[in-house]
């Protein structure tokens, strides 16, 4: 899974940490992705957290890979993300 492909795959389950944000407070969040939407994502980490998805920049672990995305190239339903490969 690489940098391109990865917004094709299911995000729920990997472990995610906030590397990049205008929002202080959204800096140094980690844990596991738990739930997604349109423009969401859900993080449990020391406590839950609800991340705006066109605010961060986001660093996945993959295995023994780190994937950094824009968390603009992952807005949208996670179903309609997925049929978007198909179109390309």
């Amino acid at each position: 899974m690489t940098r391109k492909t990865i917004i094709w795959h299911e995000l729920i389950g990997l472990k995610a940490k906030i590397i990049k944000s205008p929002h202080q407070g959204f800096m140094h969040i980690e844990g596991y992705v738990i739930d997604e939407t349109k423009n969401t994502l859900k993080i449990l980490g020391d406590k839950l957290y609800i991340i705006p998805k066109d605010q961060v920049e986001i660093e996945f672990e993959i295995g023994d890979k780190k994937v950094i995305v824009d968390g603009k190239e992952l807005i949208g339903r996670p179903e309609m993300r997925l049929k978007k490969r198909w179109r390309r």
